[in-house]
């Protein structure tokens, strides 16, 4: 056999390994070939302010630290669609009645506990929950230490020119309490109520129901016209009135029956003109009292004299639906509706109190186009007090005043933070969907930002989608949570 010279074995050779991959790691091979590192994956920023409360107490409005983040990846999770394009009403305001006795006891704190608790309540800092709207009673409410009105007469008497008409009573502790409030939120709204008129204008001479006598009509729309301006004389001006609380309630004490007709009466030819000819702009809001009786302010509007004069209607929900906000909303859709009362109860439960309060005053009453939403007290002291003879004894405060140094927030408090810190006065309630048990309601602040608060009602953790210009975040509730997102 031929031999192949050694120069064409070198040749062979040389190119037999230039296909052969290096495996030396020492004695002076080549040095091995790294392969490129492969792409960190992307920074995720969160991009949705999430604050949570759980019907457990183990959260109470936390910001949370998860990311949140759109994007538009599918996944199998419900989708709550929020449209910006679909414009409501505008939101006054949520908050609670600061009745004579929430007054008292915050009154007797030490100063610097209670500047303390009312920055918290109503001012703008990060820890703050920014009430932007309050429901005063005009005189006393069966949440004040002792029943009085402006111009209390001796029995038998009557002061038909209200020459005694006084704001006396309120001047130790509620008025005080308003102008600090005020200092704090000088934009804060303020609607005021009568529990009862003075006794000498009823037909039973009593706080405790009967009816407002039609000789007194004309006095009793002057006590209104003198209690908002010597109130503007404290420099407290006063949004809105309704002639009375729970005019079909004449069971409390103080109370008063006012059947609609005669509402309607009072507005059309004594209340209305009194505004008129003195020239006061303070808005008159009718009923304020269960939804399950929306005929009472369908009959009050209809009546075309009385009409011009009525802003709009407010509701409790002791009785009916919420949705009888709607109902007369459809029916007289020029008129507002107003949610200015729902109580929570010293035997009451957290979770259930934090569930259907959230889904029904706060959810329900925006989406029944309401531009308020109120609890009722604000605060009280360790044994549900003060309260009239006769008056609610187990109505629980947003706050209970232990002692002068030492407050409790209650699920009230937990309620309303979850709007008013983040829808200010102003807002726009937009377009949201219900999902199943996960109820919502979305608005625009006037800063643009998006904010929609969402509850779970149901009995099981739930994982969702929050939709919003063809992008989504994906989060979850645990049953009875409730959590605001804003972006």
């Amino acid at each position: 056999m031929k031999k192949i010279p050694s120069i064409m074995k070198i040749f062979f050779l040389a190119l037999l390994t230039s296909f052969i991959p290096n495996c030396s790691t020492s004695g002076g091979g080549s040095t091995p070939v790294t392969p490129p590192a492969p792409n960190p994956p992307p920074v995720v920023t969160n991009e949705v302010d999430f604050w949570l409360t759980k019907g457990d107490q183990s959260v109470l409005l936390q910001k949370q630290s998860t990311v949140l983040a759109f994007n538009t990846t599918y996944n199998v999770y419900p989708n709550i669609e929020i449209d910006d394009l679909q414009n409501f009403q505008t939101v006054d305001g949520f908050g609670f009645t600061l009745t004579g006795g929430s007054a008292q006891v915050i009154n007797q704190m030490s100063t610097v506990k209670k500047q303390e608790l009312l920055q918290e309540l109503f001012g703008s800092a990060s820890n703050s929950i920014s009430v932007s709207y309050l429901r005063i009673s005009i005189a006393a409410s069966d949440l004040n230490e002792t029943v009085f009105s402006y111009d209390d007469m001796p029995i038998g008497q009557t002061d038909i020119n209200l020459d005694n008409f006084s704001l006396g009573s309120d001047m130790t502790d509620l008025i005080p309490i308003l102008k600090s409030i005020l200092l704090i939120n000088p934009n804060i709204k303020i609607m005021a109520t009568p529990w009862s008129p003075p006794v000498w204008m009823k037909d039973n001479n009593s706080s405790i129901g009967g009816s407002l006598q039609p000789q007194y009509y004309d006095v009793y729309a002057q006590y209104f016209v003198k209690y908002i301006q010597k109130m503007k004389s404290e420099g407290i001006t006063i949004d809105a009135i309704c002639p009375q609380n729970e005019p079909l309630h004449p069971g409390n004490n103080p109370s008063m029956l006012m059947l609609a007709t005669e509402q309607a009466k009072f507005i059309k030819n004594n209340l209305g003109p009194a505004f008129q000819t003195a020239g006061i702009k303070t808005k008159i809001i009718i009923y304020d009292h269960n939804c399950d009786r929306p005929d009472y302010p369908i009959t009050v509007l209809s009546d075309t004299d009385a009409n011009p004069f009525i802003d709009g209607s407010s509701f409790h929900l002791y009785g009916g639906d919420i949705s009888a906000l709607s109902t007369v909303h459809n029916t007289f859709p020029t008129k507002n509706v107003y949610f200015t009362e729902q109580w929570t109860s010293s035997d009451g439960n957290f979770g259930g109190d934090l569930r259907w309060h959230s889904k029904n005053v706060v959810i329900g009453s925006m989406r029944n186009w309401s531009k308020i939403a109120l609890e009722w007290n604000l605060a009280n002291n360790s044994s549900f007090g003060p309260h009239t003879p006769g008056g609610c004894t187990q109505c629980k405060g947003a706050i209970t005043v232990n002692s002068s140094d030492s407050f409790v927030r209650n699920v009230a408090y937990y309620i309303i933070a979850h709007a008013s810190k983040f829808v200010p006065s102003g807002s726009i309630r937009i377009g949201s969907t219900i999902q199943g048990n996960l109820n919502s309601a979305a608005f625009k602040t006037p800063n643009g930002k998006i904010v929609i608060l969402v509850v779970n009602d149901g009995n099981t953790n739930e994982l969702f989608n929050i939709k919003y210009n063809g992008r989504w975040f994906t989060t979850s509730l645990e049953s009875g949570s409730v959590g605001t997102y804003v972006f």
